[in-house]
């Protein structure tokens, strides 16, 4: 599909939980949002843009209008309605999209615990008749996830073997990966944490269990950074969020709060005015934007990205290599530009997770290798990501670069730049070591 990206945002009004309010107060006059509760005459004496996040595409729209005539502008833009009726099944999907033997026999027949959930506005950005398609691929299971292969496990990081109490990962000394929640506005078919997802009676989202973690971080003074995680932390209502970003702001050794998620993807209706505004009151406060194909830079992804940095909040992106999918130089130049543009610095370029059934999703190493060496010194710094691999055993993020250095010479450091020519750098310290 075309890439449509957003620079130009229309004025909005004041913040709110809903993100609909009245032009002349912050906090009063708020619209209904479902159908039956609307009142048409106070919708119809104000101008029509006051009432929404952003606009909407034109291919959001005509898909809008053709799977949800009964649904209103107002409806479609509100996080909660697009989380309520997301699609989860068989029947919903091939509604929207012709579904391949292999899709339908997987949708049908699911076998294993990650389910189905996928936004009726991420819905519109998938090829209705290619399952080859990037996005389409990423999101709708197929066969293949059937197949597993030597060295996957269900938790390839062991992650729960560092998890000293329920939720919280704490593998690096000044850090810890707080799991606020299970749930997910789309679920991603190559997911890390796909096993949590279909886990009975395991429910982040339960205040005993978030004291419990909350209680850990304050006993342990070498925590410095918390990175709020799940599932989607941007799936919690703006109060909850506020709750725990407040507790963990009081702490006095966390010193930075970051906030990992997918929304802006697949959900961009959850980045209102009113959510901005209150996370503005807990900088400083990073977000780290999962971002798959250049496909997802719609104008309303755009606009939310821009509505966050313009809030201060800095941003950062963190993409899996997925085969088929973004492994081609082209594309992940593509990707990170476009980033660029909304102000999202790529960061991380992760290696596919070995979860079960994931084989059909992962690359070899020298595939990332390649386009990191695609990008480096072909174009700015700031588009390049760090290629890692999150090693299996827990052993942590590991980088990968290709082979700059090629060894020592007489005390010199030989080189090779991004055109494959070979430099020499004269590294005093390293008088006696020879090419190795």
């Amino acid at each position: 599909m075309e890439n449509e990206t957003l620079f130009n945002e229309e004025a909005e009004p004041p913040g709110h939980p809903t993100g609909l309010v009245a032009p002349q107060h912050e906090a009063t006059e708020v619209l209904p949002l479902t159908a039956s509760n609307a009142q048409p005459s106070l919708v119809k004496s104000r101008p029509e843009r006051l009432y929404f996040p952003f606009k909407d595409s034109p291919r959001a729209k005509a898909f809008r209008k053709r799977f949800y005539p009964e649904i209103s502008r107002i409806e479609w833009f509100d996080w909660r309605w697009q989380l309520q009726h997301a699609i989860r099944d068989v029947q919903s999907l091939s509604a929207v999209i012709s579904l391949s033997d292999s899709e339908r026999q997987a949708l049908m027949h699911p076998s294993g615990d990650l389910p189905v959930a996928i936004t009726p506005y991420y819905a519109s950005l998938l090829s209705v008749d290619d399952p080859s398609s990037p996005l389409r691929r990423c999101v709708i299971p197929v066969v293949d996830e059937c197949l597993h292969t030597k060295g996957e496990e269900e938790d390839p990081l062991c992650e729960d073997a560092d998890s000293p109490v329920p939720g919280i990962v704490h593998r690096y000394p000044d850090r810890v990966l707080f799991l606020v929640t299970d749930i997910c506005a789309t679920y991603c078919r190559y997911c890390t944490r796909s096993r949590i997802f279909g886990r009975q009676h395991q429910c982040f989202i339960d205040t005993a269990k978030w004291e419990k973690a909350l209680a850990y971080i304050e006993s342990n003074p070498n925590i410095r950074d918390v990175l709020l995680s799940g599932g989607d932390p941007l799936t919690l209502s703006d109060d909850r969020l506020e709750w725990l970003l407040s507790r963990l702001k009081n702490i006095p050794h966390i010193e930075i709060l970051r906030i990992g998620t997918k929304a802006p993807a697949v959900l961009p209706q959850r980045i209102t005015p009113a959510l901005v505004s209150m996370l503005k009151k807990y900088h400083p406060l990073w977000m780290s934007i999962h971002v798959t194909h250049p496909d997802e830079l719609t104008p309303e992804m755009s606009a939310a990205c821009i509505r966050l940095a313009d809030a201060g909040i800095p941003l950062g992106s963190q993409t899996v290599l997925l085969s088929g999918i973004n492994d081609a130089v082209a594309t992940m130049t593509r990707l990170v530009h476009a980033l660029l543009q909304v102000r999202v610095r790529p960061y991380y370029l992760y290696q596919c997770d070995p979860i079960p059934g994931s084989s059909h999703f992962r690359t070899p190493i020298s595939k990332g290798l390649d386009i990191i060496k695609g990008l480096r010194g072909h174009t700015t710094g700031y588009a390049v990501p760090t290629y890692v691999v999150d090693a299996p055993g827990g052993g942590g993020k590991i980088p990968l670069l290709p082979e700059y250095a090629i060894g020592w010479d007489q005390g010199d450091l030989l080189m090779r730049n991004y055109e494959g020519q070979v430099f020499r750098y004269p590294d005093n310290s390293a008088e006696s070591k020879d090419i190795h």
